[in-house]
């Protein structure tokens, strides 16, 4: 055992035991089950949904048998990433869990503390004689990272409490009292395509030549939309409609990012230079470098170095054609199709839309184009997708309601899926109260109230269960997400000590 001998003993053996277990997002049963487990071996009342959820419940402990029952939360699914060099099968294999004196990680992989920690937790409190605490209902959901998944098929009828303690944040001292909602909008233009004839793939009609925008940072749409960075699909769509005024050139295929929720650092699209267009060439490149310069002087701050590339690419056949910057399909959109995706590029909104009037530096209202593709398919077009958050349920309707009237008038429609309701803040909250002071009690100092522009499970619990009073807080755990995740021992066993003293405190 890696982490025998740590202490809280319970919390990381286990830490240790989940690690163990494969439970990568879309891949939890074998959790969910070892939970079902658990819960049997102690004589646990328990639930176990389709989804994989679990709630495992506990009776109150000699005189809190009148205090409100707590909810205590956490997700059992992980991010799986890995290096390069490492040779694991994360649906089958557990994680090679690693200590470093104060520091725990997992060899060439992500650790999942985000939000293994919190199982590991909910299980120690569980399996525990010697904590005070009042009626306990451990929920365990599925799927987190890639959707909220779990909590959004999770029947909370199966609840009483409405206090809810959320495991699930990475800087201690810190306690998250809101957060914002969000749905996923996917916009889709109808296109039409000319198919281009071939000989030993050479068009008579013209050449094919791929506009490349690289060098943008990116990150989390919810996190980082603030930083006012560049989005490379917004910046194509502009470099495209600049370039489309004054030329003769058509388009073929755009693509750009691979996740509605991350801030695409690189797209590209497929031209179409008619012939005589590209006797100008030099012209157009002069014109590219020019806007290449004006866009590292707006971007200074955040994108010095995005880039503008254009080079020839070679045609191929349109059927079976998969994304490939280096080969173009043989076909072009007509000219009104051009321009309606030209005019989406342009018109749609995208980034921080507004800020908090209540809680200064917080994005109140964003949407982010994270991804944009194009179908080549009996009925072509070409899709943008967006992640779409507001803390303020009517004005994320209303920026969608805006990207509706757009696409109406260009002939595409709006899908929304996933949306989840805004943690809206709570001018009084008991439980935020009872946290502070603990807090003050153990540390010395306050903690720091924050709210994200993010979306969390508080938020799907929150809308289902009315007057439901919540936190989100955790331990110290670096670079979540990453082959770089790195979980603190010292922070993990001041948490712990933390939770203990909350839950005595709810009387």
């Amino acid at each position: 055992m890696v982490l025998e001998g740590r202490k809280p003993q319970k919390v990381f053996k286990y830490f240790e035991e989940i690690c163990s277990i494969p439970h990568g997002s879309g891949n939890t049963k074998k959790i969910s089950d070892y939970l079902v487990s658990f819960a049997k071996d102690k004589g646990f009342r328990y639930i176990q949904d389709e989804y994989d959820n679990v709630v495992i419940y506990k009776e109150a402990t000699t005189g809190y048998e009148h205090s409100p029952a707590v909810i205590l939360q956490g997700h059992i699914d992980m991010v799986c990433e890995k290096t390069a060099e490492t040779d694991i099968d994360f649906k089958n294999e557990g994680l090679r869990l690693k200590c470093d004196g104060n520091i725990i990680y997992a060899e060439g992989t992500t650790l999942g503390g985000d939000d293994g920690i919190a199982v590991a937790y909910m299980l120690a409190i569980l399996d525990s004689e010697d904590i005070l605490h009042p009626a306990l209902e451990c929920v365990f959901t599925a799927d987190e990272e890639i959707g909220l998944l779990g909590a959004n098929a999770f029947d909370c009828s199966v609840l009483q409490g409405r206090i809810l303690l959320n495991i699930d944040s990475e800087e201690e001292g810190k306690l998250l009292t809101s957060c914002a909602g969000g749905a996923t909008a996917l916009c889709s233009i109808p296109i039409q395509y000319k198919d281009l004839q071939l000989t030993d793939g050479i068009s008579d009609k013209g050449r094919a030549y791929c506009l490349t925008v690289e060098g943008v940072t990116g990150g989390h749409s919810g996190v980082c939309i603030d930083r006012q960075g560049a989005n490379a699909v917004k910046v194509l769509g502009r470099v495209l409609y600049t370039l489309f005024v004054d030329n003769d050139i058509g388009l073929i295929y755009i693509w750009g990012g691979n996740k509605d929720n991350a801030i695409p650092r690189s797209a590209y699209a497929h031209l179409f230079f008619r012939e005589g267009a590209y006797a100008g060439l030099d012209v157009i490149e002069k014109k590219l470098s020019g806007l290449e310069s004006i866009l590292r002087k707006e971007y200074r701050h955040m994108d010095k170095d995005v880039s503008i590339r254009l080079k020839p690419v070679k045609f191929v056949d349109r059927a079976g054609y998969t994304e490939d910057e280096d080969r173009a399909p043989a076909c072009v959109m007509d000219k009104a199709s051009a321009e309606k995706v030209l005019a989406a590029l342009a018109g749609l909104p995208n980034g921080v839309m507004k800020y908090s009037m209540d809680i200064e530096g917080l994005v109140q209202t964003s949407l982010n184009l994270g991804i944009l593709k194009t179908s080549l398919s009996d009925k072509p077009g070409v899709d943008c997708h967006f992640s779409v958050r507001s803390s303020v349920g009517t004005e994320k309707e209303e920026l969608i309601g805006r990207m509706k009237c757009l696409m109406k008038c260009l002939g595409g429609t709006v899908t929304v899926s996933g949306d989840y309701p805004a943690w809206e803040y709570r001018e009084n909250s008991g439980l935020r109260d009872i946290m502070v002071s603990c807090y003050e009690k153990l540390y010395g100092e306050k903690p720091e109230l924050i709210a994200i522009h993010a979306g969390l499970e508080c938020g799907i619990f929150a809308g289902k269960l009315p007057g439901l009073d919540c936190v989100s807080f955790g331990p110290n755990i670096e670079n979540i997400h990453t082959t770089e995740e790195k979980l603190y021992i010292d922070s993990a066993c001041r948490t712990w000590e933390y939770i203990i003293e909350v839950l005595k405190s709810i009387e």
